[in-house]
């Protein structure tokens, strides 16, 4: 297992700061002149980035960063892995190919097969590897195109905080209601069902859904397909439970529907072990996986189907870049790591260590109302007043901290750190975590606002 340098915490400002205004001329001046205003994470955290290692980034004025975004998931074994940019490495220097469309090339080939002796096989999966465009919206609407063909229906059913892409498919299914309206379009062929929790303690969402399904009065027609995330990692960090997943599975499988799991950013380790669903013991029809599936940050998707439901015909979900051959290298290079059994133990322990240090900051912050969200390391903090996460990540970048909120209203703090860093890795960026969730509360009430 490589071991990152160590962790540094850089200068700690008294109090949270507005990000000064770009003018023009600074260095960050040509992205608000050329760029697309749809850009949104720089307007978080609006420095110019220039090097990357491990957990950590610096910007161009050589201020260090601790990362607990990671690339939104894509980031899960950090910046620059060093035996993965090895083989990236020695892969561009023997003229390996790099753009492949879908040709046979021998880093496909080396993937495919260490993909299925390392995750397939040891999981009892037979799953086909239908490689898509390089995205994970293009992921889900290879499984929906999948799903519709097999079953002859034309409906998803989809869940409420759930999040599955741009992409107008995709999109059709995602929940949050500013990014749907930018549509331009109707979103049509989803049905909503509330996610588990979502109607509060004692409502048994599976119950309702199992009654809108079979009431011939309901205006429910049957389904192709259920799409969800085990973790929602952009609806708030709710997670669903090894129970109400298995009552899911049933369900889908009594009633001849598709079971999709989305596990792009949940999957590949971030909740523990590789797939997310893992602990609940089923088995998807489908599984999307994009984000952290290359393991070096580089564009790479694919959906796992059952080979009987490996229907669509050459060229009906095509795509120029799906032969991306040098995140094929590193992904392969990455499944190294989990042919050890050693590496998911450690990564379990990472969990449990950062899940008991984030218990201890929600105990201390208990007249926040704070409250610990998700599961492994794709976690969140709740707080009382909504407001107050997107407080403690401005106040965090201060500090040389990248945390990010999530959540319909941006009422969750989104905290995933590297699933390789182990306890002391992880504690530098935990306590300048704490000081910035101390920092916002301090200016909360400094400001008259309700806590």
């Amino acid at each position: 297992m490589t071991t990152a340098e160590p962790l540094a915490a850089g200068p700690v400002p008294a109090e949270p700061a507005a990000a000064e205004p770009v003018t023009p001329g600074s260095d960050t001046a040509v992205f608000d002149e050329l760029e697309s205003a749809v850009r949104t994470y720089c307007r978080r955290f609006p420095a110019v980035f220039t090097r990357a290692s491990g957990h950590r980034m610096w910007d161009a004025e050589g201020r260090e960063y601790i990362d607990f975004l990671s690339g939104a998931g894509a980031l899960n074994y950090g910046h620059n892995p060093v035996d993965l940019r090895a083989a990236l490495i020695a892969y561009l220097q023997a003229d390996g190919p790099v753009h492949g469309l879908d040709l046979h090339t021998g880093a496909k080939a080396a993937f495919l097969r260490r993909f299925r002796e390392v995750v397939l096989a040891p999981r009892g999966l037979d799953h086909r590897v239908q490689f898509t465009g390089p995205t994970g919206t293009n992921a889900v609407e290879a499984a929906f195109k999948t799903a519709r063909r097999v079953t002859g229906r034309t409906d998803v059913i989809a869940f409420t905080g759930g999040f599955h892409g741009l992409s107008l498919g995709a999109l059709a299914a995602s929940a949050t209601s500013f990014k749907r309206g930018a549509a331009g379009v109707p979103l049509g062929h989803v049905t909503r069902m509330p996610y588990e929790g979502y109607a509060g303690e004692g409502v048994d969402t599976i119950d309702y859904l199992t009654r809108m399904l079979d009431d011939p009065g309901s205006g429910i027609d049957l389904p192709a397909a259920f799409v969800v995330e085990t973790v929602q990692g952009e609806g708030g960090l709710a997670a669903a439970s090894p129970s109400w997943l298995r009552r899911l599975a049933e369900v889908a499988r009594e009633r001849g529907i598709l079971l999709i799991v989305d596990d792009i950013q949940a999957g590949c380790g971030r909740t523990g072990t590789f797939f997310s669903f893992e602990e609940a013991g089923i088995v998807p029809d489908l599984i999307c996986l994009s984000k952290s599936i290359s393991g070096f940050g580089m564009p790479m998707a694919l959906v796992l189907v059952r080979p009987e439901l490996d229907q669509l015909g050459p060229g009906e979900h095509s795509g120029t870049f799906r032969g991306n051959n040098l995140a094929f290298v590193t992904a392969t290079a990455c499944l190294d790591r989990w042919a050890d059994p050693e590496f998911a133990a450690q990564v379990r322990r990472n969990a449990a260590a950062l899940e008991d240090r984030l218990t201890e900051l929600a105990d201390s912050f208990a007249e926040l109302g704070c409250t610990v969200l998700g599961r492994g390391l794709i976690r969140g903090l709740g707080f009382t007043d909504p407001a107050l996460a997107d407080r403690v990540s401005r106040a965090a970048f201060t500090r040389g901290l990248l945390v990010e909120t999530s959540g319909a209203r941006g009422q969750v703090l989104k905290i995933m750190p590297p699933i390789v860093a182990d306890a002391d890795e992880l504690a530098p960026g935990l306590a300048l975590l704490a000081d910035s969730i101390a920092a916002a509360a301090r200016q909360h009430v400094s400001e008259g606002d309700p806590s």
